[in-house]
């Protein structure tokens, strides 16, 4: 395939280039309680001490909010120009996240972590902003108030009234290399305000009678101070297990919060959050899909309450089951959970009372050492179970009109047979109808079919008829044994509809997951692989699918598209690459470039990103949770198969790098063997023409015989030599043909001359037409091919033997023939299937690279020679392409 054609040395380079890449930048956060205390300046400062110190710092969004002491802190320091953006005809400025990147500072400071960008941004949110330049090597210096923190919104609402709309994770602050608190007491902060040193005048008398409150302030102080002893606490614990003190700080705990549609399930989850961070445990956030059908915005919360846990670090987990207690509690036992975080239950008196076994007391009773932790709801957050109950159980139409037709097809069955039958018959129609309805309604639907069916049969088959008494004791009896068989037995069938509904969900996820790995895992090659993944997520999803793979840095990119209705713009690639050089999931449904139409998320295998999947939904589908985690871990298959795959191919390059390096030894040998007699010559003959050198016809004579061996010797090693490089032409792929207009007689002559000192004792007879016609070749090829020939035939036939070079033309075939004879003892059977192959050769000591090199240089122009058969001597024959010069074009 085109995108993976990497040899060894380029696959390894990448590999050092990932290892090798520019590390993480570090944070620092500038702490404070409330706008005002001085994080803003503080940051300017620690900025200027370091600018003197020689670092590189820019300036890339700083809000002086009009106060003139900060603002001439900025004099002197290099300032990113903002980036204008036009929203709904109103010019925004945001910062400018490209040309920062492009820059690449030291330092750069970004002032209010939790801003919101303006909608066009590359991201939603400032804090990733932060992170992309963290990712980048590049330090940051960023400011940060307590009431921005994502697990503490709830707690800063409570506390002030005030509902907190731009947050970040508190993963920001976890894994900040500094937090500065920058501290001032409530009476200090009132006094700035009084001042107009931290909003104007109209506003800070607004703020002072709200937000800023005394009792606020030092409750917002209290949450920063605590925040921060946490995190200083956080760097102790790790000091202490760098400095290889295992003795104390041992602690298994592990928690689970139960997430589910409710909108207090966003508190369970920062509430479990500031656990675990306090007791410095991971958590899990599981969510039980129930056989219960949520309606759009139930699903959509869900969804939101998964992403705010998996966004604050939680590992998130899709358990399919219909008893949520038995669900939490599996999944506890199979982690090694140690506190379960649940909600606690409001109902009414009796709803209690007739639902004695609520979760959390089954979670109690089951839980054995497991702590629970039941977090009660805010008052405004939630309903009562009740209420939730009754809305869950809303039949659509279809089902009210499946369950009176049904109750009212029996009802006319049984009147028209009670002539025919007993009265009880119509009890068996009403238990048979209850049951059927039980497969494909809810079990509200369930519970009031079973007493229609009892009233019905009461009202219109037993004695008294078309009243509601009922004359006979065992006729009471048996009613009410109707309506509790009926509702139990209707019941059982709804459970078990249900439970067989769920274990079909998880069979279809399992089904999905094994086929994808299956199919892929069987492809004989990456091309085979990446349709059979293609086809399969779009089978899962139905929307289009994408498949964008690397190729090169930067990364991009081929698009394969299935079955062509994926619509890659410069937007879409653009998200896609960021999510490649990010290896983070971007686009629609996340929070990085959502206005894309498409989800992306990368397929990582270890520490490298091997390409990116895109799935483009339609414009009302949402991805769940469930379906989310299945794309990863395709993801993730796909990556250690194409990585698998790039391994094999790296492993049969590096077998023919083997057998090339064997060839290359055998060549070496070879030529050595073949240097040692022109070379053992010249050194003879070099001595020798010394000793003999002086006067006399004969010492001349003897001196220039001398010199013509030498030179043959030296015409020997030059033609080896050339025919190395001849062989090294060919296996390179660099040997490019120039056709003009050739004469065979002028190839033969200069091959002739090329070979005459070879052909001594060796006549040659050339018997070409005197009509012979021209044809289209490379002319120095041709020649070096006829030379070898010639060579060759000089080299493995007796001293005195002819050499007869013959041609014809065969029109109708379109073909041009030369012919090289010799009278030599011809070619044994086993070497003809070797004959041109390299470092094959019929005389002991030779290269065998003559012949190679002539089917090379004529293959190369679209000719063949062959060994044609011989009663004496070997028939060698070049057969060229050939048409009339007439009918075809000069270049």
């Amino acid at each position: 395939m085109e995108d993976f054609k990497h040899t060894p040395d380029e696959i390894l380079a990448n590999i050092k280039a990932q290892e090798a890449k520019e590390g993480r930048g570090r944070l620092k956060v500038f702490f404070g309680m409330a706008p005002g205390v001085g994080k803003t300046y503080a940051m300017l400062e620690a900025a200027r001490a370091d600018l003197e110190k020689g670092t590189d710092v820019l300036a890339g969004i700083v809000e002086t909010h009009g106060r003139e002491d900060t603002r001439a802190l900025l004099d002197g320091m290099p300032v990113l120009p903002r980036k204008a953006i036009s929203y709904r005809g109103v010019d925004l400025e945001e910062f400018d996240l490209e040309e920062a990147l492009r820059r690449h500072p030291q330092l750069i400071l970004v002032d209010e972590l939790a801003h919101t960008n303006a909608p066009g941004s590359r991201h939603a949110k400032r804090f990733q902003d932060v992170e992309e330049l963290l990712a980048h090597g590049i330090d940051v210096y960023t400011t940060l108030n307590v009431q921005h923190l994502e697990s503490r919104a709830d707690t800063v609402a409570s506390i002030t009234g005030a509902t907190v709309r731009e947050t970040v994770p508190d993963s920001i602050l976890t894994n900040a290399d500094y937090i500065q608190l920058v501290d001032l007491t409530p009476a200090q902060l009132l006094t700035r305000l009084k001042e107009g040193k931290v909003y104007m005048p109209d506003r800070a008398r607004a703020a002072a009678e709200n937000f800023f409150k005394e009792s606020n302030l030092a409750a917002l102080r209290e949450l920063a101070l605590r925040m921060t002893a946490e995190w200083v606490d956080h760097e102790l614990n790790f000091i202490r297990r760098d400095s290889g003190r295992r003795d104390i700080w041992k602690n298994g705990t592990r928690l689970m919060v139960a997430v589910g549609p409710s909108p207090f399930s966003t508190r369970l989850v920062r509430w479990t959050r500031r656990m675990a961070y306090a007791l410095n445990a991971p958590w899990i956030a599981l969510s039980v899909e129930t056989s219960a059908q949520l309606p759009p915005d139930a699903r959509a919360r869900l969804d939101k309450n998964l992403e705010l846990a998996r966004s604050l670090g939680a590992e998130v987990i899709v358990m399919p089951g219909n008893d949520v207690a038995e669900a939490l509690l599996r999944v506890a036992h199979l982690h090694n959970v140690s506190q379960i975080v649940v909600g606690k239950p409001r109902e009414l008196p009796l709803f209690g009372f007739l639902h004695r076994t609520t979760l959390v007391d089954k979670l109690i009773r089951e839980c054995g050492q497991i702590d629970v932790y039941v977090v009660p709801a805010e008052e405004e957050s939630t309903q009562p179970a009740w209420r939730a109950s009754r809305r869950s159980s809303v039949a659509s139409g279809r089902e009210w009109a499946a369950m009176l037709a049904t109750m009212g097809g029996v009802t006319l069955l049984g009147l028209l047979l009670v002539p025919m039958l007993d009265y009880f018959a119509p009890a068996f129609f009403y238990l048979m109808a209850v049951v059927a309805l039980a497969f494909f309604v809810r079990p509200m639907l369930v519970f009031l079919s079973a007493l229609c069916g009892a009233l019905l049969w009461d009202l219109l088959f037993i004695e008294p008829k078309y009243t509601m008494m009922i004359a006979r004791t065992e006729d009471v009896m048996m009613c009410l044994s109707f309506f509790v068989i009926a509702l139990t037995i209707g019941h059982l069938t709804s459970k078990l509809r249900d439970q067989e509904r769920n274990e079909r969900a998880r069979v279809d996820r399992t089904s999905a997951l094994f086929l994808f790995t299956r199919d892929v895992a069987a492809a004989r090659n990456t091309e085979e692989m990446l349709d059979k993944a293609q086809e399969q997520i779009f089978r899962l999803m139905n929307s289009p699918v994408a498949l964008i793979m690397p190729r090169g840095e930067p990364a991009y990119v081929r698009l394969r598209s299935y079955i062509g209705r994926y619509d890659a713009n410069v937007k879409e690639l653009g998200v896609a690459d960021w999510c490649f050089k990010n290896r983070q999931c971007a686009g629609r449904f996340t929070q990085t470039l959502p206005g894309a139409d498409g989800f992306y998320l990368p397929m990582v295998s270890g520490d490298r990103c091997l390409g990116v999947i895109g799935v483009m939904p339609g414009k009302d589908v949402l991805l769940s949770v469930a379906d989310r985690n299945l794309l990863e871990s395709m993801a993730a298959q796909l990556a250690l198969s194409l990585e698998r795959d790039e391994l094999e191919r790296l492993r049969s390059r590096t077998l023919v790098m083997e057998e090339s390096e064997k060839l290359n030894r055998s060549l070496l040998d070879s030529v050595s063997h073949e240097f040692k007699t022109p070379l053992a010559v010249i050194e003879g003959v070099t001595e020798r023409m010394a000793r003999v050198c002086g006067d006399g016809e004969s010492r001349r004579n003897e001196t220039l015989q001398l010199c013509g061996e030498m030179g043959e010797a030296a015409h020997r090693l030059r033609w080896l030599v050339k025919n190395l490089l001849d062989v090294s032409r060919l296996e390179s792929g660099n040997l490019q043909a120039k056709p003009d207009w050739c004469d065979w007689s002028d190839v033969v002559d200069g091959a002739l001359q090329a070979t005459k000192a070879a052909r001594a004792g060796h006549p040659v007879d050339v018997r070409l037409p005197e009509d012979f016609p021209p044809f289209r070749a490379d002319y120095t090829l041709m020649e070096q091919a006829v030379a070898n020939l010639l060579l060759n035939a000089c080299i493995h036939t007796p001293s005195g033997t002819r050499i007869a070079v013959q041609g014809s033309v065969d029109s109708v075939a379109g073909k041009i023939y030369l012919d090289v004879c010799d009278e030599g003892p011809g070619i044994a059977e086993e070497m003809k299937a070797h004959l041109f192959e390299r470092f094959s050769s019929t005389r002991t000591g030779g290269c065998g690279l003559g012949l190679p090199i002539v089917k090379g240089f004529v293959e190369a122009q679209q000719g063949t020679v062959t060994l044609l058969p011989s009663d004496r001597g070997a028939h060698f024959r070049i057969a060229m392409p050939w048409n009339p010069h007439c009918e075809v074009p000069v270049d």
